[in-house]
Protein backbone atom coordinates (compact mmCIF):
# COMPACT_ATOMS: atom_id res chain seq x y z
CA UNK A 1 0.00 0.00 0.00
CA UNK A 2 1.48 3.45 -0.91
CA UNK A 3 1.50 4.44 2.85
CA UNK A 4 4.40 1.63 3.60
CA UNK A 5 6.63 3.96 1.45
CA UNK A 6 8.33 6.13 3.48
CA UNK A 7 8.74 10.08 3.11
CA UNK A 8 11.63 11.48 1.74
CA UNK A 9 11.49 14.06 4.96
CA UNK A 10 11.40 10.77 7.18
CA UNK A 11 14.34 8.99 5.44
CA UNK A 12 16.87 11.90 4.69
CA UNK A 13 16.52 12.39 8.77
CA UNK A 14 16.40 9.38 9.82
CA UNK A 15 20.21 8.81 10.30
CA UNK A 16 20.37 6.35 13.09
CA UNK A 17 19.64 3.41 10.71
CA UNK A 18 22.84 4.47 8.93
CA UNK A 19 25.05 4.59 11.74
CA UNK A 20 23.65 1.15 13.08
CA UNK A 21 25.15 -0.38 9.65
CA UNK A 22 28.28 1.43 9.88
CA UNK A 23 29.01 0.33 13.63
CA UNK A 24 28.53 -3.47 11.89
CA UNK A 25 32.35 -3.52 10.45
CA UNK A 26 33.75 -1.82 13.14
CA UNK A 27 35.61 -5.46 13.59
CA UNK A 28 37.32 -4.82 10.20
CA UNK A 29 41.08 -3.70 10.56
CA UNK A 30 41.97 -2.06 7.80
CA UNK A 31 40.57 -0.46 4.59
CA UNK A 32 41.57 -2.88 1.91
CA UNK A 33 39.09 -5.44 3.69
CA UNK A 34 36.36 -3.18 3.90
CA UNK A 35 36.73 -2.13 0.32
CA UNK A 36 36.59 -5.74 -0.82
CA UNK A 37 33.78 -6.51 0.84
CA UNK A 38 32.13 -3.38 -0.55
CA UNK A 39 32.91 -4.42 -3.57
CA UNK A 40 31.83 -7.93 -3.36
CA UNK A 41 28.48 -6.63 -2.37
CA UNK A 42 28.02 -4.36 -5.19
CA UNK A 43 28.41 -6.29 -7.78
CA UNK A 44 26.36 -8.45 -6.45
CA UNK A 45 23.83 -5.91 -6.32
CA UNK A 46 24.69 -5.00 -10.08
CA UNK A 47 24.38 -8.22 -11.10
CA UNK A 48 20.43 -9.15 -9.77
CA UNK A 49 19.75 -5.64 -10.51
CA UNK A 50 20.10 -6.05 -13.96
CA UNK A 51 19.54 -9.95 -14.24
CA UNK A 52 15.74 -8.98 -16.05
CA UNK A 53 17.26 -5.60 -17.95
CA UNK A 54 19.55 -8.54 -20.00
CA UNK A 55 17.26 -11.06 -22.23
CA UNK A 56 18.76 -14.31 -22.38
CA UNK A 57 21.48 -16.00 -20.53
CA UNK A 58 21.25 -16.93 -17.04
CA UNK A 59 18.04 -15.02 -16.63
CA UNK A 60 16.33 -17.98 -17.70
CA UNK A 61 17.53 -19.52 -14.21
CA UNK A 62 15.97 -16.85 -12.52
CA UNK A 63 12.28 -17.31 -14.53
CA UNK A 64 9.46 -17.97 -11.74
CA UNK A 65 5.86 -17.25 -12.08
CA UNK A 66 5.26 -13.97 -12.50
CA UNK A 67 4.10 -11.67 -9.54
CA UNK A 68 0.68 -10.67 -9.04
CA UNK A 69 0.63 -6.66 -9.05
CA UNK A 70 -0.05 -5.40 -5.72
CA UNK A 71 -3.10 -3.13 -6.10
CA UNK A 72 -1.92 0.95 -3.98
CA UNK A 73 -4.97 2.42 -5.03
CA UNK A 74 -8.45 2.27 -4.15
CA UNK A 75 -9.12 1.82 -8.11
CA UNK A 76 -6.69 -0.44 -10.55
CA UNK A 77 -6.73 -0.50 -14.49
CA UNK A 78 -5.15 -2.43 -16.87
CA UNK A 79 -3.22 -0.83 -19.45
CA UNK A 80 -4.66 -3.49 -22.06
CA UNK A 81 -8.58 -2.65 -20.38
CA UNK A 82 -7.90 0.43 -23.33
CA UNK A 83 -6.93 -1.57 -26.08
CA UNK A 84 -3.32 -1.38 -25.94
CA UNK A 85 -1.50 -4.60 -27.91
CA UNK A 86 2.36 -4.81 -26.19
CA UNK A 87 4.07 -6.50 -29.18
CA UNK A 88 6.74 -4.03 -29.39
CA UNK A 89 4.94 -2.46 -32.95
CA UNK A 90 1.97 -1.08 -31.98
CA UNK A 91 1.59 2.43 -31.16
CA UNK A 92 -0.18 2.64 -27.78
CA UNK A 93 -0.39 6.40 -26.78
CA UNK A 94 -3.94 6.47 -27.26
CA UNK A 95 -4.77 3.65 -24.65
CA UNK A 96 -2.35 5.63 -22.23
CA UNK A 97 -4.25 8.78 -22.44
CA UNK A 98 -7.34 6.91 -21.89
CA UNK A 99 -6.35 4.90 -19.05
CA UNK A 100 -4.65 8.11 -17.20
CA UNK A 101 -7.59 10.19 -18.39
CA UNK A 102 -9.92 7.94 -16.32
CA UNK A 103 -7.67 7.96 -13.26
CA UNK A 104 -7.75 11.64 -13.76
CA UNK A 105 -11.05 12.02 -12.13
CA UNK A 106 -10.52 9.40 -9.30
CA UNK A 107 -9.00 11.99 -7.05
CA UNK A 108 -11.05 12.32 -4.59
CA UNK A 109 -11.24 8.68 -4.17
CA UNK A 110 -7.77 8.29 -3.67
CA UNK A 111 -6.31 7.93 -7.35
CA UNK A 112 -5.96 5.19 -9.45
CA UNK A 113 -3.08 2.58 -10.36
CA UNK A 114 -2.62 1.70 -13.92
CA UNK A 115 -0.95 -1.18 -14.36
CA UNK A 116 1.79 -2.36 -17.30
CA UNK A 117 1.64 -5.86 -17.76
CA UNK A 118 4.42 -8.20 -19.27
CA UNK A 119 5.01 -6.85 -22.99
CA UNK A 120 6.84 -4.58 -25.23
CA UNK A 121 4.77 -1.39 -25.03
CA UNK A 122 5.43 1.23 -27.85
CA UNK A 123 4.29 4.37 -27.24
CA UNK A 124 4.47 8.34 -27.65
CA UNK A 125 5.02 10.75 -24.76
CA UNK A 126 2.11 10.87 -22.58
CA UNK A 127 1.45 12.60 -19.49
CA UNK A 128 0.83 11.89 -15.87
CA UNK A 129 -2.18 12.68 -13.51
CA UNK A 130 -1.93 13.27 -9.85
CA UNK A 131 -3.05 10.53 -7.42
CA UNK A 132 -1.84 7.87 -9.90
CA UNK A 133 0.65 4.90 -9.50
CA UNK A 134 2.39 3.46 -12.39
CA UNK A 135 2.80 -0.11 -12.22
CA UNK A 136 5.02 -1.88 -14.60
CA UNK A 137 5.17 -5.82 -13.95
CA UNK A 138 8.23 -7.83 -14.38
CA UNK A 139 9.15 -8.37 -18.70
CA UNK A 140 7.50 -5.40 -18.82
CA UNK A 141 8.91 -2.60 -21.05
CA UNK A 142 7.64 1.18 -21.97
CA UNK A 143 9.31 1.71 -25.08
CA UNK A 144 9.14 5.04 -26.69
CA UNK A 145 8.83 6.10 -30.30
CA UNK A 146 11.69 6.42 -31.93
CA UNK A 147 10.70 9.28 -34.73
CA UNK A 148 10.84 12.82 -33.35
CA UNK A 149 7.36 13.89 -35.05
CA UNK A 150 5.33 12.19 -32.17
CA UNK A 151 7.39 14.20 -29.59
CA UNK A 152 5.86 17.65 -28.64
CA UNK A 153 7.57 20.80 -28.86
CA UNK A 154 7.83 22.53 -25.39
CA UNK A 155 9.25 26.14 -24.08
CA UNK A 156 12.40 25.86 -22.51
CA UNK A 157 12.85 26.05 -19.31
CA UNK A 158 12.33 29.38 -17.52
CA UNK A 159 15.89 28.65 -15.81
CA UNK A 160 17.64 28.11 -18.54
CA UNK A 161 16.25 30.35 -21.22
CA UNK A 162 17.19 27.83 -24.17
CA UNK A 163 16.82 24.74 -25.12
CA UNK A 164 19.86 23.68 -23.80
CA UNK A 165 21.30 22.20 -27.37
CA UNK A 166 19.74 24.57 -29.11
CA UNK A 167 17.75 27.73 -28.91
CA UNK A 168 13.98 27.92 -29.13
CA UNK A 169 12.08 25.13 -28.08
CA UNK A 170 13.05 21.55 -26.59
CA UNK A 171 11.35 18.42 -27.13
CA UNK A 172 9.25 16.69 -24.23
CA UNK A 173 9.79 13.45 -22.19
CA UNK A 174 8.15 10.39 -22.84
CA UNK A 175 7.13 10.61 -19.67
CA UNK A 176 6.11 13.60 -18.33
CA UNK A 177 3.99 15.50 -15.77
CA UNK A 178 3.63 19.06 -14.87
CA UNK A 179 1.81 20.63 -11.23
CA UNK A 180 1.13 17.02 -9.80
CA UNK A 181 0.62 15.65 -7.02
CA UNK A 182 1.35 12.01 -5.28
CA UNK A 183 2.59 10.36 -7.94
CA UNK A 184 4.15 6.87 -7.92
CA UNK A 185 6.38 4.98 -10.69
CA UNK A 186 7.11 1.28 -9.39
CA UNK A 187 7.12 -2.09 -10.11
CA UNK A 188 8.47 -5.36 -9.97
CA UNK A 189 12.07 -3.99 -11.95
CA UNK A 190 9.49 -3.39 -15.15
CA UNK A 191 11.60 -1.03 -17.44
CA UNK A 192 11.23 2.53 -19.20
CA UNK A 193 13.30 2.36 -22.58
CA UNK A 194 13.55 5.26 -24.57
CA UNK A 195 15.36 3.54 -27.49
CA UNK A 196 18.26 6.54 -27.75
CA UNK A 197 20.59 5.26 -30.04
CA UNK A 198 18.19 6.91 -33.00
CA UNK A 199 18.38 10.60 -30.88
CA UNK A 200 22.14 9.89 -30.14
CA UNK A 201 22.92 9.48 -33.76
CA UNK A 202 21.08 12.30 -34.90
CA UNK A 203 22.75 14.54 -32.48
CA UNK A 204 26.42 13.83 -33.33
CA UNK A 205 25.27 14.03 -37.35
CA UNK A 206 23.75 17.39 -36.14
CA UNK A 207 20.39 16.37 -37.81
CA UNK A 208 18.20 17.80 -34.79
CA UNK A 209 16.95 21.10 -34.61
CA UNK A 210 15.68 21.31 -30.73
CA UNK A 211 16.91 19.59 -27.84
CA UNK A 212 16.41 16.24 -27.21
CA UNK A 213 13.75 15.39 -24.27
CA UNK A 214 14.64 13.46 -21.14
CA UNK A 215 13.02 10.09 -20.71
CA UNK A 216 11.06 11.14 -17.62
CA UNK A 217 10.48 14.84 -16.43
CA UNK A 218 8.60 15.86 -13.35
CA UNK A 219 8.03 19.69 -13.12
CA UNK A 220 6.60 22.12 -10.24
CA UNK A 221 5.32 18.65 -8.59
CA UNK A 222 5.27 16.85 -5.12
CA UNK A 223 4.98 13.89 -3.38
CA UNK A 224 6.29 12.14 -6.53
CA UNK A 225 8.32 8.06 -5.72
CA UNK A 226 10.13 6.18 -8.07
CA UNK A 227 11.11 2.94 -6.97
CA UNK A 228 11.80 -0.56 -8.25
CA UNK A 229 12.01 0.11 -12.14
CA UNK A 230 14.95 0.34 -14.41
CA UNK A 231 15.14 2.99 -16.96
CA UNK A 232 17.39 3.04 -19.22
CA UNK A 233 18.81 4.34 -22.78
CA UNK A 234 17.25 7.70 -22.37
CA UNK A 235 17.86 10.11 -25.67
CA UNK A 236 18.99 13.27 -23.23
CA UNK A 237 19.06 13.70 -19.48
CA UNK A 238 17.30 10.30 -18.25
CA UNK A 239 14.90 10.73 -14.91
CA UNK A 240 15.06 14.93 -14.33
CA UNK A 241 13.11 16.26 -11.48
CA UNK A 242 12.42 19.93 -11.87
CA UNK A 243 11.36 22.14 -9.46
CA UNK A 244 9.82 19.42 -7.21
CA UNK A 245 9.54 18.99 -3.65
CA UNK A 246 9.44 15.85 -1.30
CA UNK A 247 11.03 13.83 -3.88
CA UNK A 248 11.95 9.91 -3.40
CA UNK A 249 14.00 7.79 -5.96
CA UNK A 250 14.72 4.39 -4.54
CA UNK A 251 15.98 0.84 -5.82
CA UNK A 252 16.42 2.67 -8.98
CA UNK A 253 18.65 1.15 -11.83
CA UNK A 254 19.45 3.39 -14.66
CA UNK A 255 21.51 2.50 -18.11
CA UNK A 256 23.06 3.48 -21.24
CA UNK A 257 26.23 3.26 -23.10
CA UNK A 258 29.24 4.20 -21.36
CA UNK A 259 30.37 5.52 -24.66
CA UNK A 260 28.55 7.20 -27.45
CA UNK A 261 25.03 8.01 -25.13
CA UNK A 262 25.86 11.60 -25.40
CA UNK A 263 23.95 13.41 -22.00
CA UNK A 264 22.40 10.36 -20.95
CA UNK A 265 22.68 11.88 -17.45
CA UNK A 266 21.20 9.37 -14.85
CA UNK A 267 19.02 11.96 -12.45
CA UNK A 268 19.23 15.72 -12.76
CA UNK A 269 17.36 16.96 -10.11
CA UNK A 270 16.93 20.13 -10.70
CA UNK A 271 15.57 23.70 -8.00
CA UNK A 272 14.12 20.50 -5.96
CA UNK A 273 14.06 20.47 -2.12
CA UNK A 274 13.71 17.42 0.33
CA UNK A 275 14.73 14.61 -2.33
CA UNK A 276 16.48 11.45 -1.38
CA UNK A 277 18.36 9.42 -3.76
CA UNK A 278 19.19 6.01 -2.44
CA UNK A 279 20.01 2.65 -3.21
CA UNK A 280 20.54 2.57 -6.83
CA UNK A 281 22.42 1.51 -9.62
CA UNK A 282 23.55 4.16 -12.59
CA UNK A 283 25.95 3.48 -15.00
CA UNK A 284 25.13 6.36 -18.18
CA UNK A 285 27.17 7.71 -21.06
CA UNK A 286 27.68 11.51 -18.66
CA UNK A 287 26.99 12.22 -15.37
CA UNK A 288 25.52 9.51 -12.91
CA UNK A 289 23.35 11.92 -10.51
CA UNK A 290 23.87 15.51 -11.79
CA UNK A 291 22.50 18.38 -9.46
CA UNK A 292 21.42 21.58 -10.75
CA UNK A 293 19.33 24.99 -10.34
CA UNK A 294 19.70 26.95 -13.16
CA UNK A 295 21.70 28.57 -16.26
CA UNK A 296 23.76 31.69 -16.00
CA UNK A 297 21.41 35.15 -16.05
CA UNK A 298 17.99 32.94 -16.57
CA UNK A 299 18.98 30.83 -13.41
CA UNK A 300 19.61 33.70 -11.29
CA UNK A 301 16.21 35.32 -12.18
CA UNK A 302 14.60 32.08 -11.44
CA UNK A 303 15.76 31.95 -7.70
CA UNK A 304 15.27 28.32 -6.87
CA UNK A 305 17.93 26.49 -5.26
CA UNK A 306 18.24 22.90 -4.65
CA UNK A 307 18.51 22.31 -1.20
CA UNK A 308 18.04 19.31 1.38
CA UNK A 309 19.11 16.45 -1.10
CA UNK A 310 20.42 13.00 0.16
CA UNK A 311 22.46 10.88 -1.70
CA UNK A 312 23.26 7.39 -0.15
CA UNK A 313 24.03 3.56 -1.09
CA UNK A 314 24.63 4.04 -4.76
CA UNK A 315 26.87 2.18 -6.94
CA UNK A 316 27.56 4.43 -10.33
CA UNK A 317 29.79 4.28 -13.49
CA UNK A 318 30.54 7.47 -15.96
CA UNK A 319 33.64 7.08 -18.00
CA UNK A 320 33.09 10.19 -19.84
CA UNK A 321 31.90 12.63 -16.73
CA UNK A 322 31.29 11.95 -13.02
CA UNK A 323 30.01 9.67 -10.97
CA UNK A 324 28.08 12.79 -8.83
CA UNK A 325 28.04 16.39 -10.05
CA UNK A 326 26.92 19.73 -8.79
CA UNK A 327 26.68 21.94 -11.50
CA UNK A 328 27.56 23.65 -13.76
CA UNK A 329 23.96 25.09 -14.12
CA UNK A 330 23.89 25.81 -10.22
CA UNK A 331 22.79 29.25 -10.65
CA UNK A 332 20.02 29.38 -8.33
CA UNK A 333 22.09 27.80 -5.43
CA UNK A 334 22.80 24.27 -4.13
CA UNK A 335 23.14 23.93 -0.46
CA UNK A 336 22.54 20.92 1.98
CA UNK A 337 23.58 17.97 0.15
CA UNK A 338 24.75 14.86 1.79
CA UNK A 339 26.46 12.18 -0.65
CA UNK A 340 27.50 8.81 1.71
CA UNK A 341 27.92 5.44 1.50
CA UNK A 342 28.95 5.23 -2.44
CA UNK A 343 31.10 3.33 -4.80
CA UNK A 344 32.28 4.83 -7.62
CA UNK A 345 34.07 1.98 -10.25
CA UNK A 346 35.66 2.33 -13.78
CA UNK A 347 35.08 6.28 -14.17
CA UNK A 348 36.72 9.50 -15.20
CA UNK A 349 36.24 11.00 -12.22
CA UNK A 350 34.33 9.91 -9.03
CA UNK A 351 32.66 13.70 -6.96
CA UNK A 352 32.84 17.13 -9.08
CA UNK A 353 31.51 20.18 -8.18
CA UNK A 354 31.73 22.62 -11.49
CA UNK A 355 30.73 26.44 -12.18
CA UNK A 356 32.47 29.21 -13.72
CA UNK A 357 32.23 33.22 -13.90
CA UNK A 358 28.74 34.23 -15.18
CA UNK A 359 26.68 31.46 -12.81
CA UNK A 360 26.11 33.66 -9.50
CA UNK A 361 24.59 31.80 -7.03
CA UNK A 362 26.34 29.53 -4.46
CA UNK A 363 27.43 25.61 -3.43
CA UNK A 364 27.58 25.58 -0.13
CA UNK A 365 27.18 22.63 3.14
CA UNK A 366 28.21 20.40 0.87
CA UNK A 367 29.20 16.89 2.79
CA UNK A 368 30.62 13.55 1.26
CA UNK A 369 31.44 10.29 3.73
CA UNK A 370 32.27 7.13 3.57
CA UNK A 371 33.18 7.29 -0.67
CA UNK A 372 35.24 4.03 -2.65
CA UNK A 373 36.58 4.79 -5.40
CA UNK A 374 37.95 2.11 -7.80
CA UNK A 375 39.93 2.67 -10.76
CA UNK A 376 38.57 6.55 -11.37
CA UNK A 377 41.04 8.84 -13.17
CA UNK A 378 40.41 11.71 -10.93
CA UNK A 379 38.69 11.57 -7.32
CA UNK A 380 37.24 14.53 -6.08
CA UNK A 381 36.93 17.64 -8.59
CA UNK A 382 36.01 21.40 -7.94
CA UNK A 383 36.54 23.10 -11.24
CA UNK A 384 35.58 27.03 -11.42
CA UNK A 385 36.23 27.74 -15.13
CA UNK A 386 33.57 25.42 -16.81
CA UNK A 387 32.73 28.45 -19.31
CA UNK A 388 29.81 27.28 -21.52
CA UNK A 389 26.78 29.78 -21.06
CA UNK A 390 23.30 29.98 -22.92
CA UNK A 391 23.94 33.28 -25.08
CA UNK A 392 26.20 36.27 -24.44
CA UNK A 393 23.56 38.20 -22.57
CA UNK A 394 25.37 36.98 -19.14
CA UNK A 395 26.77 38.75 -16.82
CA UNK A 396 31.02 37.56 -16.37
CA UNK A 397 30.88 39.54 -13.03
CA UNK A 398 28.22 36.89 -11.37
CA UNK A 399 30.59 34.58 -9.51
CA UNK A 400 29.40 31.81 -7.74
CA UNK A 401 30.32 31.44 -3.89
CA UNK A 402 31.46 28.06 -3.12
CA UNK A 403 32.21 27.12 0.80
CA UNK A 404 31.75 24.74 3.50
CA UNK A 405 32.69 21.47 1.84
CA UNK A 406 33.92 18.33 3.84
CA UNK A 407 35.38 15.09 2.93
CA UNK A 408 35.35 12.40 5.26
CA UNK A 409 36.08 8.56 4.93
CA UNK A 410 37.29 8.44 1.31
CA UNK A 411 39.45 5.06 0.29
CA UNK A 412 39.75 3.17 -2.68
CA UNK A 413 42.24 2.40 -5.55
CA UNK A 414 43.66 2.84 -8.62
CA UNK A 415 42.94 6.48 -9.15
CA UNK A 416 45.37 8.60 -11.03
CA UNK A 417 44.96 12.28 -9.21
CA UNK A 418 43.08 11.46 -5.78
CA UNK A 419 41.90 15.50 -5.54
CA UNK A 420 41.87 18.41 -7.53
CA UNK A 421 40.49 21.93 -6.37
CA UNK A 422 41.03 24.78 -9.07
CA UNK A 423 39.79 27.77 -7.60
CA UNK A 424 40.33 31.16 -9.14
CA UNK A 425 41.18 34.68 -7.57
CA UNK A 426 37.94 35.41 -8.71
CA UNK A 427 36.55 32.28 -7.19
CA UNK A 428 38.35 31.10 -4.59
CA UNK A 429 37.04 27.79 -2.59
CA UNK A 430 36.88 28.71 1.02
CA UNK A 431 36.54 26.02 4.44
CA UNK A 432 37.09 22.45 2.62
CA UNK A 433 37.74 19.43 5.06
CA UNK A 434 39.82 16.52 4.70
CA UNK A 435 39.75 13.51 7.12
CA UNK A 436 40.03 9.81 6.93
CA UNK A 437 41.30 9.84 3.81
CA UNK A 438 43.78 6.87 2.47
CA UNK A 439 43.63 6.30 -1.40
CA UNK A 440 45.43 3.70 -3.16
CA UNK A 441 47.64 5.69 -6.28
CA UNK A 442 48.55 4.21 -10.16
CA UNK A 443 50.64 7.60 -10.83
CA UNK A 444 53.51 8.31 -7.98
CA UNK A 445 54.13 11.66 -9.08
CA UNK A 446 54.60 14.83 -6.41
CA UNK A 447 51.93 16.64 -7.31
CA UNK A 448 49.23 14.23 -7.14
CA UNK A 449 47.14 16.41 -4.69
CA UNK A 450 46.34 19.33 -6.77
CA UNK A 451 45.05 22.79 -5.10
CA UNK A 452 44.54 26.62 -6.44
CA UNK A 453 43.00 29.47 -4.54
CA UNK A 454 41.51 26.91 -1.84
CA UNK A 455 41.64 27.67 1.90
CA UNK A 456 40.68 24.76 4.45
CA UNK A 457 42.05 22.33 6.74
CA UNK A 458 43.06 18.53 7.24
CA UNK A 459 42.07 16.70 10.09
CA UNK A 460 44.59 13.97 10.83
CA UNK A 461 47.23 12.09 8.92
CA UNK A 462 46.17 11.25 5.59
CA UNK A 463 47.03 9.89 2.16
CA UNK A 464 48.07 11.32 -0.25
CA UNK A 465 50.06 13.79 1.43
CA UNK A 466 47.70 17.10 1.06
CA UNK A 467 48.46 20.28 -0.56
CA UNK A 468 50.44 23.04 0.79
CA UNK A 469 46.96 25.32 0.61
CA UNK A 470 45.79 23.84 3.35
CA UNK A 471 46.00 24.17 7.29
CA UNK A 472 47.10 20.63 9.49
CA UNK A 473 45.35 19.86 12.16
CA UNK A 474 45.66 16.96 14.39
CA UNK A 475 42.75 14.25 15.75
CA UNK A 476 42.02 16.33 18.52
CA UNK A 477 41.28 19.55 16.77
CA UNK A 478 44.57 21.34 17.51
CA UNK A 479 46.59 23.38 14.82
CA UNK A 480 49.87 21.77 14.07
CA UNK A 481 50.82 24.08 11.25
CA UNK A 482 49.46 26.86 9.19
CA UNK A 483 49.48 26.18 5.06
CA UNK A 484 51.84 28.31 3.52
CA UNK A 485 49.53 30.20 1.10
CA UNK A 486 46.02 29.60 -0.07
CA UNK A 487 46.66 30.44 -3.59
CA UNK A 488 49.16 28.66 -4.29
CA UNK A 489 48.53 26.94 -7.52
CA UNK A 490 49.58 23.41 -8.70
CA UNK A 491 46.78 22.17 -11.19
CA UNK A 492 48.11 19.79 -13.76
CA UNK A 493 45.80 18.51 -16.55
CA UNK A 494 48.48 16.53 -18.02
CA UNK A 495 47.96 13.84 -15.69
Amino acid sequence: MLETIASPLTSRFNYQRIELKRCLPAFLSSHKTLFTLLWIAAFASVFLWQRNAVGGGFSAFWRGPLRPMPKMRPVAFNLTDFGAVGDGVTVNTEAFERAISAISKLGRRGGGQLNVPPGRWLTAPFNLTSHMTLFLAEDAVILGIQDEKYWPLMPPLPSYGYGREHPGPRYGSLIHGQNLRDVVITGHNGTIDGQGQTWWKKYRQKLLNHTRGPLVQIMWSSDIVFMNITLRDSPFWTLHPYDCKNVTIRNVTILAPIFEAPNTDGIDPDSCEDMVIEDCYISVGDDAVAIKSGWDQYGIAYGRPSTNILIRNLVVRSMVSAGISIGSEMSGGVSNVTVENLLVWSSRRAVRIKTAPGRGGYVRHITYRNLTFDNVRVGIVIKTDYNEHPDEGYDPKAVPILGDISFTGIHGQGVRVPVRIHGSEEIPVRNVTFQDMSVGLTYKKKHIFQCAFVQGRVIGTIFPAPCENLDRYDEQGKLVKHSVSQNLTDIDYDF
